[in-house]
Parts: structure tokens; sequence; C-alpha cells
């Protein structure tokens, strides 16, 4: 009866070590820094929703932000639905995926 119990562990510890790190441990990770994320957003910065929405922060209010997404256009959406705070670069490049798409 031990040694059973013995080779069960040696055999299931390692697919245990391996599941940790190459699943458990990279989720962790990505969610404390969304969490981080937006934590600090602050009004101003230019974010991206999980929609595919661009737009600048304007305001919060009990979990919900609101967005400038154009000029006169402003919406209201969860603050858990933005993915991402966009740097001039992704912005740029976006633009530039935009107007290639039009052309065709």
């Amino acid at each position: 009866m031990g040694q059973a119990l013995y080779q069960f562990l040696i055999l299931f510890a390692p697919i245990a070590a391996i599941w940790y790190f190459l699943i458990i441990r990279p989720q962790q990770q990505q969610r404390r820094k969304v969490q981080d994320m937006l934590a600090n957003l602050k009004t101003g910065d230019r974010v991206v929703t999980s929609g595919g929405l661009y737009g600048t922060v304007l305001s919060f209010r009990d979990g919900v932000a609101q967005l400038q997404i154009a000029s006169q256009v402003k919406v209201d959406v969860a603050r858990s639905a933005i993915t991402g705070i966009v740097t001039e670069d992704a912005d740029a490049s976006a633009k530039q995926a935009a107007a290639a798409k039009q052309k065709k």
C-alpha cells in the first residue's frame, strides 16, 4: 500500500509542478498586471476596451468609466472592460491599419 502511494506521488508531483508553472502562475501574473493597470487609470488616459473601442477617459464612478471616443461622443463602459492603455506607437499603427483597410 505504501509503495503504491509513493509511486503515485513520484508520477503526480512533476505533472503538478508543470501545470503550476505553465498554466496557473502566468494567469495569476497577467491578472495582477491588469488589476494594477485598472487601479492606476486616470482621466486623460487613452485606452482600448475589450470590444475594440479606443477612447480617452473623462471620468469614473462606481466601476464605470466614461470615455470620449469622438468629438461630442461619450460612452459609459465598465471599468473591467478596459483592457489596456494605448501608447502613441500602438495608436499610430492602429490608424495606419484603418487607413489601409479603407483603401481596399
